[in-house]
């Protein structure tokens, strides 16, 4: 079924939306609202619909600072109009705008790096690696250097762990602004059953002298801006 042209603008948000029935069951959603829930629960989301609904019928908009994994939000808006169903809009924070130059390097395939990081992570280990990489990623430009360094030490955070995964996947939606130019963004998660809190902090600590962006939740996810130029 062709669906309207009002609908489409919904469906191509920037902001994620979802329409929950009454038991918190989820009866329609936005592309954007499907990634969301790549990094929290429809539970969770549901029980910010009810928390921050409007007391009457009607709709009501709540400004607040909410993260999710990578998703970062400002606000949302919950309206509903009967006791059937309830919707709720997330606001996302705009994109991160750097003063500082855009990184430089070689053109290196990122592939190649993790794999090589992987290999030297591996020896005398029992661990299993388990790799769910995006095939569209580019070879990029970057400090191939630092990023093995920083790739070594997020590995060190769950060599407790028995199974490690990487995950390579591109950020829909999102970019980095160097020098009045976007560019887009690919992210490395890296993640473990156990995790080593002193190796946590050494990699923030090194990840501070670096281009990279790295989020530490309970796992680590290191966002690279994609420059291919």
């Amino acid at each position: 079924m062709k669906i309207s042209f009002e609908q489409q603008w919904l469906e191509y948000d920037y902001n994620p939306f979802l329409l929950f029935s009454s038991s918190g069951k989820i009866l329609s959603l936005n592309t954007e609202a499907q990634f969301l829930l790549g990094s929290t629960g429809a539970s969770e989301i549901f029980e910010l619909a009810t928390s921050y609904a409007n007391v009457t019928f009607g709709f009501k908009t709540t400004f607040l600072e909410l993260e999710f994994g990578r998703y970062k939000f400002f606000g949302l808006t919950v309206g509903y109009e009967n006791e059937e169903e309830i919707g709720i809009k997330l606001y996302r924070m705009p994109s991160l705008k750097l003063e500082n130059p855009k990184p430089n390097g070689q053109l290196v395939n990122i592939y190649t790096l993790i794999d090589l990081c992987i290999s030297t992570n591996s020896i005398s280990t029992k661990i299993d690696f388990i790799k769910d990489f995006d095939p569209a990623i580019p070879e990029i430009i970057t400090n191939s250097n630092n990023i093995i360094k920083i790739l070594n030490k997020s590995y060190a955070c769950f060599l407790q762990s028995d199974t490690i995964k990487t995950r390579v996947f591109f950020r829909v939606g999102e970019h980095i602004i160097f020098e009045n130019e976007k560019y887009p963004i690919f992210s490395i998660e890296i993640s473990g059953e156990k995790s080593s809190e002193k190796a946590m902090n050494e990699l923030k600590l090194f990840s501070l002298n670096t281009n990279f962006y790295i989020d530490v939740q309970k796992g680590i996810t290191i966002n690279i801006p994609m420059i291919t130029r």
